[in-house]
């Protein structure tokens, strides 16, 4: 019985291993946050960002995440985001490929440095054509007056957890095989 112990637990440390390098869960600016002090050029420099990756901003209610375009992240253009966020941890998965742009949305922040370019790539490393754009918790949407809605939540949505900087994540997928391998371990050993 204690071969079958060991034998199983090694097998569901290389599946382990093997399932935990296809998702990184970075926490934006690690330590120090989403914060006017942070040089976020030098924070991505040594990361690379796959499809399938995640992005946590931590900030205080006196900053925003606001996803923008090209443009207006080189102008540091606030009014015109794809999409913002105010909560004080926001989780933005990174579902497509291309250069995702991020400010903060208050006047002077931006240009004071608040400011991320995120590169993704495929989930093999290599860049692909597909249009930039990604989805995430709660975004609030501007209106034609320049008021900013935010959805309602409720106390059960969970949606803005924050993860260990730069940690690996299992995808819903890989999680899946994961089990389905070790139920079917169970029913061989049975």
């Amino acid at each position: 019985m204690a071969t079958y112990d060991i034998g199983m637990m090694g097998f569901m440390v290389i599946l382990s291993c093997f399932t935990c390098g296809l998702a990184k869960v970075y926490i934006v600016g690690d330590t120090a946050g989403w914060a006017l002090s942070v040089d976020y050029t030098t924070w991505t420099g040594d990361k690379t960002f796959k499809v399938g990756d995640s992005l946590v901003f931590n900030y205080d209610s006196s900053h925003t995440v606001d996803e923008v375009s090209s443009g207006d992240y080189t102008t540091c253009s606030v009014g015109n985001s794809i999409a913002s966020y105010n909560s004080g941890t926001s989780t933005i998965a990174l579902n497509t490929t291309g250069n995702h742009y991020f400010i903060c949305g208050v006047v002077g922040h931006c240009s004071g440095g608040m400011k991320l370019t995120v590169a993704v790539t495929g989930a093999d490393g290599s860049p692909s054509a597909a249009p930039s754009s990604i989805t995430a918790d709660s975004p609030s949407t501007s209106t034609t007056l320049g008021n900013t809605l935010t959805p309602a939540t409720t106390a059960a949505e969970t949606r803005n957890i924050p993860a260990e900087s730069s940690s690996s994540a299992i995808s819903p997928f890989a999680a899946a095989i994961f089990s389905l391998v070790a139920l079917l371990w169970e029913l061989v050993l049975a």
